[in-house]
């Protein structure tokens, strides 16, 4: 017994206890017991909570999250998914559809999967061939999983969302349980995706009742690690056209500097320019719409709306904010789709006179996005500084001539000392490999920004690694991009090897799938002895024209079939050795 002892041996508690309680309050001061007294009132009287004793900890349940991406958007989304899953109680798992094997899919119960559609209705680059497992008649059963699909599109192209509403079929198809019903992103998809993702996470939540004591910590939040999405501002310091005065095209050298540190870019990432509209054009639609004198609404549609994209979309709400009858015809008996094409805004409030409020023409726009462009520098040669490469797109349909929104804005309107808005666009996919591994890069036209910033990296860094470039464009003396400084880097050694194709040179047009088979034997050794490929430029033609050339180049050079050939090639991005930035 303590000989401080204060509890009678008839207190309610065993020896242990009353020794240990004997020894806290023998030491303590008048006003600690007092204030212990007190406590303890407050506990009886009800007053004070008494501490919750939680349920032991059961693991976290887990999530596959399978995404689809091009332009990263939806990779990005998925590690918002995975972000608020593990604050949630689950254990996520990102997998990119490069990556998937179908045949596991029955092992996965909790399904969210993003998808892209790119282009009139295709998969992106990187998930072609998941996609097409998917699809085809081996795919797996899927009674045991319960999926969510967000698909995100944009309602310029036909097949809006094509790609999301295809497997979202296809997995209900399969057997698979619609946990919520997917729904359709357009370019300003952030606030829909955020509602999406919370409702989703509460419908897969296992009942809060048998839940007890989840423990998980989100370590995606950690200091430093997370890109800005906010825009910074960027002088333009210089702007050169690349293209001789007799070429027929015009190819801006931008470079950017800022007040401060550049982003943190890496060769391979993109910079998104935020563009502006035409001011001349947006004055038409003004002057169209009933609405001249609207200043700030002027001020709106120069810099924050889309007045030239025109969709299905668009002329349903005019029909239905006009009641224009030929716009209704044109919906009711299927036309609208072939009326747009080629069209735009202006178009259709020349072709269909209606005075708008501004709340109404506002309704007929979305939210102008910004524009990708692959970064043609590396910091560790221009220091605080980012160079792009950016073709202006001109064009006429329907006699009226266009423009691109964000190529225009750069060549006619955007001045050396003139700043614009910027947001880096990191592109973890597109990454240079060790500096002794050989390289071949593939990038006709403005698909050669990304490889010069990767031959400025290379040099700076003394990689040993071969390096080798396929270029092309129109004419050799008047499209030939950074001439002087590709033929310097051939002199220095931080390029290897270069074929040039001009398609405009020859009576029969050559373009850089002509060279990769002319050269193929070489391409094919280089890539058994360990290279890596890398494709940047057009996705509709060019990327696909590369990649049948070097399945065609597998099978001549080592005898291989059709089937063995296109194999090999898929063994190759399967590897993360063949990579491809196309738009």
């Amino acid at each position: 017994m303590s000989a401080f002892a204060l509890l009678p041996q008839t207190a309610p508690f065993g020896d242990d206890d009353r020794l240990s309680l004997d020894r806290v309050l023998s030491a303590a001061s008048p006003i600690q017991r007092a204030w212990l007294a007190g406590f303890l009132a407050g506990v009886d009287a009800g007053q004070v909570p008494l501490p919750r004793v939680d349920a032991p900890a059961r693991p976290a349940e887990p999530l596959t999250i399978l995404f689809a991406s091009e332009s990263g958007n939806a990779e990005r989304l998925a590690q918002d998914v995975a972000k608020h899953a593990r604050k949630g109680g689950f254990k996520p798992k990102i997998i990119d559809f490069a990556d998937l094997d179908v045949a596991d899919l029955p092992k996965q119960s909790r399904l969210v999967v993003i998808a892209a559609t790119w282009g009139e209705g295709e998969p992106p680059a990187r998930a072609t061939r998941a996609y097409a497992e998917l699809m085809g008649g081996s795919a797996p059963r899927l009674e045991g999983t319960s999926f969510a699909v967000l698909a995100l599109g944009d309602t310029a192209y036909a097949d809006f969302c094509g790609v999301g509403k295809a497997i979202d079929a296809r997995l209900a198809e399969l057997g698979g349980a619609r946990a919520v019903d997917r729904i359709d992103c357009d370019l300003d998809f952030d606030a829909p995706a955020a509602a999406w993702i919370k409702s989703t996470l509460e419908a897969f939540a296992p009942a809060q009742e048998s839940l007890g004591n989840v423990v998980s910590v989100d370590f995606s939040s950690r200091a430093g690690t997370e890109i800005s999405r906010d825009p910074v501002t960027a002088e333009i310091t210089e702007h050169v056209n690349l293209n001789s005065s007799r070429s027929d095209k015009e190819t801006v050298h931008l470079a950017l500097g800022f007040d401060g540190a550049a982003p943190a870019y890496e060769p391979g990432d993109s910079l998104e320019l935020f563009p502006e509209n035409d001011p001349v054009l947006v004055d038409a639609v003004l002057t169209a719409t009933g609405l001249p004198a609207d200043d700030t609404l002027r001020t709106a549609l120069i810099a924050e709306r889309d007045i030239t994209t025109l969709s299905v979309k668009t002329l349903e709400t005019f029909a239905t904010e006009t009641g224009h009858a030929e716009v209704r015809r044109l919906l009711d008996e299927g036309q609208a789709r072939s009326w747009i094409e080629g069209r735009q805004l202006i178009d259709l409030v020349e072709a269909f006179p209606a005075s708008l409020t501004s709340q109404q023409l506002t309704a007929l726009t979305r939210p102008l996005p910004p524009r990708a462009y692959s970064i043609a520098s590396s910091r560790k040669e221009v220091g605080d500084e980012a160079h792009l490469l950016i073709a202006a797109v001109r064009y006429e349909t329907h006699g009226r001539p266009r423009g691109g929104v964000a190529s225009t804005f750069v060549a006619d309107r955007l001045k050396t000392g003139a700043a614009t808005r910027i947001r880096l666009k990191p592109n973890k996919h597109f990454r240079l490999p060790d500096p002794s591994t050989d390289i071949i890069m593939i990038g006709p036209g403005t698909g050669i920004a990304p490889f010069r910033a990767f031959v400025q990296e290379r040099r700076a860094i003394g990689a040993s690694g071969k390096s080798w470039l396929f270029f092309g464009d129109r004419h050799y003396t008047h499209d030939f991009l950074y001439q002087l400084e590709w033929q310097d880097a051939l002199k220095d050694g931080s390029l290897t090897k270069i074929d040039l194709a001009f398609s405009r040179d020859t009576p029969q047009k050559v373009y850089v799938q002509h060279r990769l088979w002319e050269r193929r034997r070489d391409v094919i050794d280089w890539l058994d002895n360990g290279a890596q490929l890398y494709v940047c430029g057009d996705a509709k033609a060019m990327a696909k024209d590369v990649r049948a050339a070097l399945i065609a180049a597998y099978a001549d050079v080592k005898a291989l079939s059709p089937d063995a050939a296109e194999l090999a090639v898929t063994e190759l991005e399967r590897g993360r050795r063949y990579h491809q930035d196309v738009y």
